[in-house]
């Protein structure tokens, strides 16, 4: 951060101070502005009184160090009207001139400066009044200008921009001193600079930075700012009685601001509507009239939206807006440090436009706390996280709590964000179970499987070395997991993808690469909810390591959009002050899966409401997702999408892992909570209303290589022994199974009576045939 100019050099005492003010009123009275900057250190040397206080006079400085102005920034919807809050340090906007209406600059004229066109920067007949009386009696009397006062608030702008707390402190103090001594060397400051800033801008363009500078209220900066705050209508558009309630304010912003003290602000508008009327600004009628009216007549507050809380107003969207607060904090794009971005977002003056969709907000609030209620005995929590395939579009961000960033926040009020990684909300995220297994899934179709091959899915403990990695070497005892399903079985990779069959996921991995697996993962976005790698390890292929709502919501959006992942964006467009725009964090779009796989992915994930999200029955239009519970039902999850849209929903308690089970739950008993039980109707309640109006678009059919497999003839095994057409089969990637029952046929008893699909045939590789054996009674 710029510091300061030096508020003051050498000390002065009183003569010496009243020596340098006389010796500048009377060169600035009589030899001009310019002479009055070039030759007040001559004249102050000539003077007996002043001695050597020529020196000190040089140590007064002689440029003002102007920053842009501390201006308010907003935060806007998708629709780039709809404001969601405000961030300021000072609530201002900063216009033109040209832009404030006439009556306001002649009644700041009127009130603080009447001579303001006609001196260079002092008055010097206030001045001489202003500082006798100072002096010499207990009565503090101002004089400054305009130009002055501008140059008093630059100097406190600039002081309050101090990083270092001690020195922000004292260079306030400095820009402020009023009493003795202290306050003429203040006022000598001030005249100095004044001077030079007369030197430097025409009076239209220093009544401009004055009118934006100017504290208007206890917590109002600049003309536009306090005219949109107390009247509800632009600076353009001031009348002279409004004019002259907010000229009366910048003596004293508090005893006057016309919220906080309604009378004074009233009495000092009238004194104000007769400064106007002796100066001609306005006539009698207007200023009888003016004063006949009551403040309350006309006073129309409009509250700015100041921060996160205030965004619960629209759709509830607090958590949607401290997401993107902490996207400025944390990205580089907005500055080097964290300090310089947030004082960027506090200062900048910035109009932020988001990716948040108003309507679809509402809808994600209103449907996932119509899954669980915020004030739900259970406590069980929920949230939501909506995004655009093919964009990275965040639509909406929602969760069954009410935001509140304040140390005093209520119960089921909280700021933490479950939807999104910690660094962008405090949440650690939440085991996603069986919502991971569609990224095995995809290793398998990139490895060359399909999606009928048929897998040994039989529930039994694995040796850690029946793992293939080509980034590390497992070890340790054997790993065992279970199966909500049951001792699993024989079954095609389709119905283990439907039927969520733990068994089925981890046979395929054990025919996968396993790092594989977490680098297709990766290149979807997947990661811990710390930004780290998620870890390849067997347990994880079935969801046991944490992830946040939004990441699963962007993963599942590539399958939608043929195989294009893009990393979850909030922000559409940032303007600076001036209209600029800044560069925002890109969706960084790119093909993560090739389209056929992607199709294969929908047409599988297509299967679940005939699997475990059985009964719900979808969303009247092509639509394809994952269940997910973890082991004892303390994480529920639904991940499922459209063309259009992509939707994460999680069940489970924010503060651990603890089980949803035998708990009632807005009203009905749950025993042991699953995906289908609150998160997928919860997603489908919410795309249902979301999609309403939307043309019905469908995926890609999926490639017959996929779904299939490749084709491949059966060999002939008839005749053969059982041990022997078992080898030949397998080799040929076929999975074998033995019927049951024996068949009369002419080979031997025990040998291979006949296959089915019968030999010769064509189909799937990795399919099933089955081998009859011959009982060996001829038919």
């Amino acid at each position: 951060m710029p510091h300061s100019a030096r508020p003051q050099g050498r000390q002065v005492n009183l003569f010496q101070a009243l020596a340098l003010l006389l010796a500048l009123l009377l060169i600035a009275g009589i030899g001009g502005v310019l002479s009055a900057g070039l030759l007040m250190p001559a004249v102050a040397g000539a003077s007996a009184l002043t001695g050597a206080t020529t020196e000190v006079f040089d140590d007064l400085p002689t440029e003002l160090k102007e920053d842009p102005l501390s201006e308010k920034s907003t935060v806007l919807a998708a629709d780039g009207t709809t404001v969601l809050a405000t961030f300021y340090a000072q609530n201002r906007i900063v216009v033109p001139l040209e832009a404030i209406s006439p009556d306001m600059q002649n009644a700041v004229v009127a009130t603080e400066d009447k001579r303001f066109f006609e001196h260079g920067g002092i008055d010097p007949t206030g001045m001489l009044r202003a500082a006798a009386k100072n002096a010499f009696t207990d009565d503090v009397q101002g004089a400054s200008t305009l130009t002055q006062q501008y140059v008093k608030n630059v100097l406190i702008e600039s002081a309050i921009r101090e990083e270092d707390p001690a020195q922000r402190e004292a260079a306030i103090q400095a820009a402020r001193e009023a009493d003795g001594t202290a306050g003429i060397s203040r006022k000598l400051r001030e005249a100095k600079l004044a001077i030079a800033i007369e030197q430097r801008y025409t009076k239209q363009e220093i009544l401009t930075k004055y009118l934006n500078i100017a504290q208007f209220g206890a917590s109002v900066y600049g003309v536009e700012a306090a005219a949109q705050f107390y009247f509800g209508m632009p600076a353009s558009q001031l009348d002279f009685l409004r004019a002259a309630t907010l000229a009366g304010v910048t003596q004293s912003p508090t005893r006057w601001d016309p919220v906080v003290n309604p009378v004074n602000s009233e009495q000092r508008r009238n004194v104000v509507l007769q400064l106007m009327l002796q100066q001609g600004f306005i006539d009698q009628a207007q200023h009888d009239a003016g004063v006949a009216t009551p403040l309350a007549a006309y006073l129309n507050v409009t509250e700015t939206r100041l921060g996160c809380m205030t965004a619960n107003a629209v759709a509830n969207a607090g958590y949607f807006c401290d997401y993107v607060t902490k996207v400025i904090a944390n990205n580089p794009a907005f500055g080097e440090t964290r300090e310089q971005r947030l004082q960027l977002l506090y200062r900048g003056g910035l109009t932020i436009t988001t990716t948040m969709d108003p309507a679809r907000q509402a809808m994600a609030d209103a449907e996932v706390k119509a899954g669980i209620p915020v004030d739900d005995p259970s406590g069980v929590a929920s949230a939501i996280s909506v995004v655009e395939p093919g964009t990275g579009k965040i639509l909406a961000m929602a969760q069954n709590r009410i935001y509140n960033n304040t140390s005093t926040a209520g119960p089921r009020e909280t700021s933490v964000n479950y939807n999104t990684d910690s660094a962008y909300g405090s949440s650690k995220g939440f085991s996603p179970g069986s919502t991971f297994k569609p990224f095995t899934l995809v290793q398998w179709l990139k490895e060359g499987h399909s999606l009928n091959e048929v897998i040994n899915a039989n529930l039994r403990p694995y040796k850690m070395s029946e793992f293939n990695s080509s980034c590390a070497r497992f070890s340790g005892p054997d790993y065992k997991f279970g199966n909500a399903e049951g001792d699993g079985g024989v079954m095609t990779v389709l119905n283990a993808t439907k039927n969520s069959v733990n068994s089925g996921y981890i046979e395929m991995a054990s025919q996968l690469d396993i790092c594989g697996i977490f680098d297709t993962a990766k290149s979807l976005g997947v990661h811990l909810p710390d930004g780290t790698d998620y870890p390849a390890l067997p347990a994880n292929v079935i969801g046991s390591r944490e992830i946040a709502p939004l990441t699963m919501a962007a993963a599942f959006a590539a399958f939608a959009a043929n195989g294009t992942f893009c990393e979850p964006i909030a922000l559409l467009s940032v303007l600076d002050s001036n209209g600029n725009q800044l560069p925002v964090p890109s969706a960084n779009c790119r093909e993560a899966l090739e389209p056929r796989i992607a199709a294969a992915m929908n047409f599988a994930l297509g299967h679940v409401w005939e699997g475990t999200a059985k009964g719900l029955g979808g969303i009247d239009r092509p639509s394809a997702g994952k269940t997910g519970t973890t082991s004892h039902n303390e994480h529920t999850w639904f991940v499922g999408y459209t063309p259009q849209m992509s939707a994460a929903v999680w069940v489970g308690f924010s503060e651990g892992t603890i089980p949803v089970q035998r708990l009632t739950i807005n009203g009905k008993f749950v025993r042991n909570a699953f995906g289908a039980t609150i998160a997928a109707p919860t997603w489908q309640r919410f795309m249902r209303s979301a999609h309403e109006g939307l043309p019905v678009v469908g995926f890609a059919q999926p490639g017959t290589t996929e779904v299939e497999g490749q084709r491949v003839r059966v060999p002939s095994v008839v005749g053969r022994s059982q041990q022997d057409a078992q080898a030949i089969l397998r080799r040929a990637g076929f999975t074998v199974r033995v019927a049951p029952e024996q068949a009369p046929s002419s080979v031997p008893a025990g040998s291979v009576a006949s296959t089915s699909p019968a030999e010769g045939s064509s189909t799937s590789r990795g399919g099933v045939v089955t081998l009859t054996l011959s009982n060996g009674q001829p038919q």
